[in-house]
């Protein structure tokens, strides 16, 4: 016959073996991380570096897959089609919050539909770049002096129409009225080495993927488009100092879940990410490499994105861009 001591401590394990089942242990098998860029590109890159301490918080395999095309768009519908089981993520950026949407007529996928945001990833400022060995200027104001003289010869390079570095270029030229045409890439992957051989001119492109080659000396950093000169690259002045005034524009990233993963589950990847972007370690490596790590609540990285879309749907009307 049960005791009194016994029903109470059979009672009070309910509730424990209750939340347990509804909360049942994540990550049990590898993840997958979807990068709508190539390899080598700053998405990439900055995302590897995260996956690598997720691996260590989490205890499991994060695979990254690239998954390029149409801006990214391609990438993101795969996310967007996955299984909301907390298997599959995707690393998604500024234009699939904020530009893609006014680039496409025809969308697969809505960013505020088909996704739950985890956390906001990392920023970084965009930077005018030239090839050392086929463009003589060492300032801004050298090089648009120098550039107005090549009218008809001039190129710029982005990863793809739409994406920030696209716009960038776009608003430097017609603020300008500097006669360059855009050439697009599928990443910096390919315009490093077009610019490189004197096929393509300058770029004002993410600086995380550019950060090499600058130190290298092969390419001359001009200016930065963030708020601020970046620590790494301490002598490179921004577009303010460089004589271009309200020019400052930075990239940023989140991950995302396809809509309907289990919200303990993005607590819990959002929890790690949020230690991991707080690492001194981590700090650094991005710094190196380009970027900020930053975190934010879920809520916080689908405001981010909704805040900003009136500013890049005016900049894409006065582009003209269509990606279709």
């Amino acid at each position: 016959m049960a005791t009194r001591r016994g029903l109470i401590a059979a009672s009070l394990s309910l509730p424990a073996l209750s939340g347990a089942r509804a909360q049942p242990a994540w990550p049990t098998r590898p993840v997958r991380m979807i990068v709508p860029y190539p390899p080598a590109g700053s998405t990439d890159l900055l995302t590897r570096l995260i996956c690598e301490r997720l691996q260590q918080s989490l205890g499991q395999t994060f695979v990254v897959e690239n998954r390029p095309g149409a801006g990214g768009n391609i990438g993101m519908d795969a996310v967007a089609k996955s299984a909301p089981d907390g298997y599959t993520f995707g690393a998604a950026t500024i234009g699939h919050f904020a530009i893609n949407q006014f680039l496409y007529r025809d969308m697969s996928w809505d960013i505020d539909r088909d996704f739950q945001p985890v956390s906001l990833t990392w920023e970084f400022p965009n930077v005018v770049v030239v090839a050392t060995q086929h463009v003589p200027a060492t300032t801004l104001q050298d090089f648009i002096a120098w550039a107005r003289q090549k009218r008809g010869l001039v190129s710029y390079g982005s990863p793809g129409v739409g994406t920030t570095p696209h716009l960038s270029g776009e608003i430097f030229r017609d603020r300008l009225k500097l006669d360059a045409t855009h050439v697009p890439f599928r990443g910096a992957a390919q315009t490093i080495p077009a610019m490189l051989s004197g096929d393509v001119t300058f770029a004002i492109d993410n600086l995380a993927s550019y950060v090499p080659v600058i130190q290298e000396g092969r390419m001359r950093a001009l200016a930065v488009t963030g708020a601020q000169r970046w620590p790494t690259l301490p002598d490179v002045p921004t577009m303010a100092e460089a004589g271009m005034e309200d020019f400052v524009i930075t990239s940023w990233g989140a991950f995302v879940a396809p809509a309907g993963t289990p919200r303990p589950v993005i607590d819990r990847m959002n929890a790690a990410l949020r230690q991991i972007a707080s690492d001194e370690a981590v700090k650094s490596r991005f710094l190196q490499a380009g970027g900020t790590p930053l975190w934010s609540t879920p809520e916080d990285a689908a405001a981010r994105g909704k805040a900003e879309r009136p500013l890049w749907q005016e900049a894409v009307r006065k582009s003209g861009a269509r990606a279709d």
